[in-house]
């Protein structure tokens, strides 16, 4: 058995002992692959860290920057308290439609509401629209502009704040200093942001799995 196929396979004994077949989260992904969505979602377990970490931090307001399908979204939603809210933003109106339709069928659609557009341009006006404290924050979209999501969630964070980027191994590739890619120099330059952060107490976690080698950055706002 291939390195990569085990990874797999362990991912899929976790996935059975542990929380076992969750028929609608099979769904929303097999509805994203009906709609033609990138299969870029968390995993199954990690959709469940996600879970037990926002139960562990008993959050009440989300805010995720990345929507796709809804996946995380669900995931995160479920684990919230009856008034709890997860605001999450989508580029892609496509993605965003499909993801409100995984959300309703769900039930989730009272604690989750979605903006559409680039996240650079609705990050500035959340504050006018109410928004102006999230206690859990997941980030996980475009790659090179993680440095500036980043700075965001630090403007909307609080003491206690917990802030989770997801994508930042790259298989690997984040430790080459001469990489043109974006996806690897974005994620660069928010390391740097975030080693010279005296506010956020973080660290990062490679991991393997269904969705191969890569990792997270996970803090903690002082």
């Amino acid at each position: 058995m291939q390195l990569t196929e085990r990874w797999s396979a362990v991912d899929g004994y976790f996935s059975e002992k542990l929380h076992g077949t969750d028929t609608l989260m099979a769904s929303i992904l097999q509805r994203n692959r009906e709609e033609g969505l990138p299969s870029i979602d968390v995993s199954p377990n990690q959709g469940k860290f996600l879970h037990l970490l926002v139960k562990l931090k008993g959050a009440k307001r989300i805010l995720e920057i990345g929507t796709l399908g809804g996946y995380s979204s669900v995931w995160m939603a479920r684990a919230l308290p009856e008034d709890g809210e997860l605001l999450s933003l989508e580029f892609s109106e496509k993605h965003a439609a499909v993801a409100n339709d995984n959300i309703r069928l769900a039930g989730l659609e009272n604690k989750v509401n979605i903006l559409t557009g680039p996240a650079l341009d609705t990050l500035p006006t959340l504050k006018d629209k109410g928004y102006d404290y999230f206690d859990f924050i997941f980030i996980d979209a475009d790659k090179s502009n993680n440095p500036h999501y980043f700075q965001w969630a630090m403007k909307l964070s609080g003491p206690g704040t917990v802030i989770i980027v997801d994508n930042v191994v790259r298989k690997g590739n984040i430790v080459e200093e001469e990489s043109e890619d974006p996806n690897i120099t974005g994620t660069r330059e928010m390391f740097d942001l975030l080693s010279e952060d005296t506010r956020i107490d973080s660290t990062g976690i490679q991991t393997v799995g269904s969705k191969g080698y890569d990792g997270l950055v996970f803090g903690i706002v002082k």
